[in-house]
């Protein structure tokens, strides 16, 4: 490829760490977010536009809130889609709708652009260490092509399939993290309230058929007020079990299980959470349910 540089639209909390791992592996990164001022934390070299970083660089990075603010960054005027050319990479990152992307594929596909939908899991811990796991669709060939890119910030890199399937198959791992979140949640009010000692309640867990993401991960943190603060928002995990049901629904199936995080997380919004991180689900649930805290820190 031609350029050495970077490009990255939407350097928050998790673009921003990817950046942050590129330059620390020695890459060069030009950067633009709403925010300027995340542009430098980020380490890239601020762009004044999202024309400007499109115009210089060859492989342009996206992580952004959702498929509307994807489809804005991609359709503006001085979007990627007016002046992709011919070899660009695209390589989206964020979590959004499998039929935008798909939509967006086939556009740049008529630039000879191409557009590779990139699902992310680990959560800002892995993004801090550049440990993630990545869920890929688009053309293998065009994956091998910037696999050494993405190595700057992920281990795991999974080609699953044509376009969107990267995006399926981040809705399907969000739903089964957001069912599990919000049931050990409830699960952990409960132990609080029945008096159990709750790093005990967590080691028989751990040992037994109930064991989780959340139970390994998340609870033992939580347990002492450690919210692991950084990562995904309850607004972020209700967007992405709805398009969860979304996805369902176009593929002629019914969702038995997403009432409970959809009630989960919408509590937590409605409680004042929503801009927190989704673990604080727990102090919703808590909220309801007496005001159970469990923990006795202070945040």
């Amino acid at each position: 490829m031609a350029s050495t540089d970077i490009g990255f639209i939407g350097l928050g909390n998790m673009g921003g760490r990817m950046s942050k791992c590129i330059v620390r592996n020695g890459g060069t990164v030009v950067g633009f977010d709403t925010n300027s001022a995340v542009v430098a934390d980020a380490g890239a070299t601020p762009a004044s536009s999202i024309k400007d970083v499109v115009t210089v660089c060859d492989v342009v990075l996206l992580s952004l809130p959702d498929s509307r603010v994807v489809e804005k960054v991609v359709f503006g005027d001085d979007g990627i889609l007016a002046n992709a050319r011919a070899g660009q990479v695209v390589v989206d990152l964020s979590t959004a709708a499998p039929e935008s992307t798909r939509r967006i594929h086939a556009l740049l596909a008529e630039k000879n652009a191409a557009y590779l939908d990139a699902g992310i899991s680990g959560g800002a811990a892995a993004a801090d260490v550049g440990k993630l796991t990545l869920m890929v669709g688009g053309e293998s060939e065009v994956l091998e092509k910037v696999r050494p890119v993405l190595e700057n910030f992920a281990t795991n890199i999974f080609y699953v399939g044509d376009s969107g399937a990267g995006h399926v198959a981040k809705l399907l791992n969000n739903f089964l993290n957001a069912v599990s979140l919000a049931a050990t949640a409830e699960v952990m009010v409960a132990g609080k309230k029945a008096g159990l000692d709750l790093a005990v309640l967590l080691d028989v867990l751990n040992k037994s058929s109930g064991v989780n993401f959340a139970t390994l991960n998340r609870f033992p943190k939580i347990i002492t007020g450690d919210y692991l603060k950084g990562g995904l928002t309850n607004t972020l995990m209700m967007k992405d079990v709805v398009l969860y049901t979304e996805l369902v629904s176009q593929l002629g199936m019914s969702s038995l299980n997403a009432s409970g995080p959809l009630a989960a997380f919408g509590l937590a919004k409605a409680l004042g959470y929503a801009d927190e991180i989704s673990n604080t689900v727990v102090d919703a649930i808590g909220d309801i349910s007496g005001g159970v805290r469990l923990h006795d820190t202070k945040e």
